[in-house]
Order: C-alpha cells, then sequence, then structure tokens
C-alpha cells in the first residue's frame, strides 16, 4: 500500500498547472493526504473518481490553511480537528492570529488496523511570536495521537514546520534559533518520539541532503538549499509493515514536495 503527504500550498494552483493529477496518476498512491489545500471541497473540481474525498478547511478564514485526505478505501470514521479533551490537556488556546484548531488543520481517518492523522502544523513566524501556540499545539496533538496508538497503531504525517536535527536542513548554523529549528519547535518534535513514534523516513536514509520545502529565495530548489519538514511518523508497533519512504523532490507544483510510505 502506498501513501503520501503533500503541503500544497494551495490546491487550485496545483490542480490548474496540472500537477496534482501528474502525481496521482504516476506515483498512485492509495492515500494522499495534502495540507495547505487553501479551499473548500466545491473550489478544486478535477477528476478523483478513483478516491473518496474528506476537506477540512479552516472556518474562520477562507482560502487559508485546511487539509484533505483522499482514499481509495473508505474509513471507518472520519473525525476533523483535536478533540476538545486534547485541546484541553494540551492548552492550546487563541492567540493574536486566532485559535489554530478552527483553521482545517487536522484530520483523522480511521482503518481497519491503524489510524491516519494528518496535520499542518502552526508556523512560528519571524518574530518567534507563536512559539507559545506551537508549544501548545504539540502537545495537544501529540497527545491525542498518543491516546489514539492505545487502540491501534497511528500514522501520522504532515508538515510539521521544524527541521528535526541539523541533518534536515542546508543550512543549520545560520538557521540554529530562527522558526523552524529553535529548541522549543525542536523539543516538541522529540516528544513525538518519546511518546513512541518513529521518523519513517530515517529508518532508510541518514545523512543531509534530502529536503521537502525550498525557499523561492535565490533558487534555492534547484541548488537544493532546502529543510525537510513534511514527515510520515508511526507508532513503533507499526515499524515492521513500513518498506519504504521517500521524498519526492522533482514532483513540482509547490514550494513543498510529496514524501511518501509503502507498507504492507
Amino acid at each position: 500500500m502506498k501513501l503520501a503527504s503533500w503541503n500544497v500550498n494551495g490546491i487550485r494552483a496545483v490542480i490548474r498547472k496540472n500537477e496534482l493529477q501528474k502525481f496521482l496518476t504516476e506515483y498512485n498512491p492509495d492515500i494522499l493526504c495534502l495540507q495547505e489545500t487553501k479551499a473548500e471541497r466545491d473550489q478544486a473540481q478535477f477528476d478523483s473518481t478513483d478516491y473518496l474525498e474528506y476537506w477540512n478547511s479552516s472556518r474562520t478564514r477562507k482560502g487559508y490553511s485546511g487539509t484533505a485526505i483522499f482514499t481509495k478505501i473508505e474509513p471507518i470514521s472520519v473525525v476533523s480537528d483535536i478533540p476538545e479533551k486534547f485541546v484541553s490537556l494540551g492548552g492550546l488556546d487563541a492567540d493574536s492570529y486566532g485559535h489554530a484548531n478552527d483553521e482545517g488543520r487536522v484530520i483523522m481517518a480511521e482503518f481497519a488496523d491503524f489510524y491516519i492523522v494528518t496535520a499542518y502544523t502552526p508556523n512560528a513566524k519571524d518574530d518567534l511570536s507563536r512559539i507559545p501556540l506551537r508549544k501548545q499545539w504539540d502537545k495537544a496533538l501529540m497527545l491525542y495521537c498518543a491516546e489514539l496508538q492505545k487502540n491501534k497503531p497511528v500514522l501520522y504525517c504532515g508538515d510539521m514546520n521544524v527541521a528535526h536535527t541539523e541533518d534536515d536542513l542546508a543550512n543549520p548554523k545560520q538557521n540554529r534559533g530562527k522558526k523552524g529549528f529553535t529548541d522549543e519547535e525542536r523539543q516538541g518534535f522529540e516528544s513525538w518520539l518519546s511518546a513512541g513514534f518513529i521518523d519513517t523516513f530515517r529508518q532508510f536514509t541518514t545523512g543531509n541532503g534530502h529536503y521537502s520545502w525550498w525557499s523561492h529565495f535565490a533558487k534555492s530548489r534547484e541548488r537544493n538549499v532546502g529543510w525537510r519538514i513534511d514527515y510520515w511518523l508511526t507508532s513503533k508497533s507499526f515499524k515492521q509493515r513500513i518498506k519504504n519512504a521517500s521524498i519526492h523532490a522533482n514532483q513540482m507544483g509547490s514550494d513543498h514536495c510529496p514524501v511518501s510510505i509503502e507498507i504492507t
């Protein structure tokens, strides 16, 4: 089974460029999770007859954020957003930008022997003004997934807006302490590992040079000056079922590229 995740940074533009259709045709994922769709379902029309579609769009800021799951396998259940219990446990609250849990950032789909959770993690902002929010978000979402995995394994994917280690970005020294590479954000990632999740890509690939996002500045993508901030994490109990983890850097259409895993 092929599972893919992609921050499309505006699904309408990716459809207009024919890049989403290209990826679906060439890679043919059984399940595709999308982040930053920036649209309602009826605003993104294309031939997706092979897939059931589940959308979670922002309720407070139209054309902002948003997630979706396209799947060939019908889920047992689908839940949007972080449930209120874990919002409370994580202390997740509104800040000056609004409430992140109202922005269509999370979808959970339950299947027979695992859950898939996809999420678009809030950006810390250049001035790091959303670091407090990030700490709340990371805790609430991690607690939610940790609770789910008590029942069956969790496959978590999405744009986590953090490079975990120095190998996950091209210029770690210059970016230390900046958004996406602060101690707080990296510790948020570590909390997932402590809760029993693994970074699937690092089960197969070590070293740097493997990135999923590139700035539009100074031909960063052409020079592969990027960051690995898009992930598939899975419960440790699922490790033996993961046969491959890939970054599809040649797939265009967004400033992010798809990341995928293959499972048995």
